[in-house]
């Protein structure tokens, strides 16, 4: 994973994509838990060479990163698909500073709800 470091914290510029066990893992659970996280798009997941992969950075301290969920549901509420939504969380963006997923990391999902409420009109 690439990475830089802003005042406020680290700036995640790719994510470091993990099979779904390893999801499981982190958050001390089974893969069968992690499949209905999934479904329950509270996790979302990308296809890679054939297997789904979770971006790691979405699992903090044992669990799902606080506000993760909601900034998902805003973004699929408008229109988004599961790679645009990665693609917008680990995106720099200037205004937070860093990107949404290192705000969401750092407890400021407020400031990421509101954009991704932007991001969608």
């Amino acid at each position: 994973m690439s990475t830089s470091t802003t005042e406020s914290g680290p700036l995640f510029l790719t994510p470091q994509y993990v099979p779904l066990p390893d999801i499981a893992e982190a958050l001390g659970s089974i893969v069968t838990r992690v499949h209905q996280l999934v479904r329950d798009r509270q996790l979302i997941a990308v296809r890679i060479d054939g297997a789904l992969r979770i971006p790691a950075e979405f699992v903090q301290d044992g669990l799902v990163v606080k506000g993760l969920p909601g900034t998902i549901t805003v973004l699929t509420d408008a229109g988004y698909s599961d790679a645009e939504i990665i693609d917008w969380l680990f995106r720099a963006d200037d205004s937070l500073p860093g990107s949404p997923i290192g705000a969401l990391r750092a407890n400021r999902s407020r400031e990421v709800h509101r954009r991704a409420q932007a991001a969608g009109f």
